[in-house]
């Protein structure tokens, strides 16, 4: 559309989970904000990363936060504000019996102008507790 927006109706993204044995949609969740206040669920360009402890973590959307989700039900459980727009897949390790989750922030130049996805180059790691 001439004013950016994606000509389809919002959300323009979610988060989506099947039941792998009979292909049916469990839950979903719109994922991210479009600047200027457009209704949630952005545009995405990341894929999520799930723990084994039932969370899947997400940060593909245009804005900057990387959002937690509970793997069962999709209500959101965290957001974390990132530096940058990260439109990246979350890495999940352990190191030393503690769970890392890192992200890597650095927006994306051809949606900057048309989204407001913010503009950065960071690596970002959180502990899970």
């Amino acid at each position: 559309a001439p004013d950016g927006q994606p000509c389809n109706p919002p959300p323009w993204g979610a988060i989506v989970a099947f039941d792998p044995e009979s292909g049916a949609i469990r839950w979903q969740s719109p994922l991210g904000t479009m600047h200027d206040g457009w209704p949630a669920g952005s545009i995405n360009f990341g894929g999520p990363s799930a723990t084994a402890g039932g969370l899947v973590f997400s940060a593909g959307s245009v804005d900057a936060h990387l959002r937690a989700f509970d793997t069962d039900t999709g209500r959101e459980l965290w957001s974390g504000e990132l530096p940058a727009s990260a439109q990246s897949t979350p890495m999940i390790y352990e190191w030393r019996g503690r769970q890392y989750i890192v992200i890597s922030a650095g927006g994306h130049g051809k949606l900057n102008s048309s989204t407001g996805s913010k503009m950065g180059d960071a690596v970002v790691a959180f502990a899970l507790p």
